[in-house]
């Protein structure tokens, strides 16, 4: 707690007055957002522009990464569940998941020369302000977005991919036709068995066995091989809710009316999950025309 001034002592802090103009100087105005963890730092090697670039720095490791960072960013949607696509010229049925997009609003970039690397910030839905913690309150107030109730990032290669802030991103920033990148947590299937987690095949019903048919046996070696248990030993436990990424799907449609996004076959998670959906890296990128870059 901050110490009190006592009677006069109050009067006279109360009876001097400070001009106006070196108030607004010496006020800190806060022009950022959440601050960065790990803030790149200064090499201490010699970094010149007619020097060769070092293989260990983040410049390296960015020039690396060019070919394998997507130029755009990506969407968060969420996972409405699964249907099918009926061809009704070779009546061919082809089994898609529909994704919508839900508010989906640029809140706030990361750049190399603050972050170390180039990423875009996207909220989607809505979140009353009560329910939100005043650090990222003040976060969304900063950057003149509504609190969302999700919030993720997408990497992409260079400041060109930096949409503006506050940008929507709807259901056509997808064509029909393109392949996407789906990421998402699997479904939890809480805690299992070694036979449904692992596959293992179990032991015999018979020849002595009792009662430890489902049981994963010997789970390390005797005095030989340490008489320890080896890491990464296969056992029982919790089994799912794990991020997964299914690669090289096909936007089969796209419905900017109702933010609806259909792709070819399965995406990890149940319904009602959130499923971050970005351009294949392993396909040709979209021709689509980089929007306007940042001011």
């Amino acid at each position: 707690m901050s110490p009190r001034l006592r009677g006069k002592l109050t009067q006279l802090a109360l009876s001097f007055s400070v001009p106006s103009s070196i108030l607004q100087k010496n006020v800190l105005m806060r022009t950022f957002g959440i601050r960065s963890l790990n803030p790149p730092k200064a090499s201490r090697f010699d970094i010149g522009s007619d020097l060769p670039v070092l293989k260990s720095t983040p410049t390296a490791a960015l020039e690396r990464k060019a070919n394998t960072l997507p130029p755009r960013t990506g969407a968060i949607a969420i996972k409405k569940g699964m249907t099918a696509m009926y061809d009704p010229e070779t009546g061919k049925r082809t089994a898609c998941t529909v994704l919508q997009l839900d508010r989906v609003e640029v809140v706030s970039h990361k750049t190399q020369q603050r972050h170390g690397y180039f990423a875009v910030q996207v909220g989607s839905g809505w979140k009353h302000p009560s329910n939100v913690t005043k650090s990222l309150l003040g976060h969304f107030s900063i950057n003149g977005v509504s609190p969302k109730r999700h919030i993720f990032e997408f990497r992409v290669r260079d400041e060109s991919g930096l949409l503006p802030v506050g940008k929507a991103i709807n259901a056509d920033w997808f064509q029909e036709g393109q392949y996407i990148d789906a990421r998402s947590n699997t479904k939890g299937k809480g805690f299992a068995g070694v036979m449904k987690r692992h596959g293992f095949g179990g032991q015999d019903r018979s020849h002595g066995v009792s009662l430890t048919h489902r049981s994963l046996g010997s789970a390390g070696p005797s005095q030989g091989g340490g008489s320890r248990v080896y890491p990464g030993k296969k056992m029982a436990g919790n089994m799912g809710n794990e991020q997964n990424t299914v690669q090289n799907l096909k936007v089969l449609k796209v419905d900017p009316g109702s933010g609806v996004v259909v792709v070819n076959g399965a995406v990890s998670g149940p319904k009602g999950c959130m499923i971050r959906i970005q351009d294949a890296i392993k396909k040709p990128w979209p021709g689509v025309v980089p929007s306007e870059p940042i001011a």
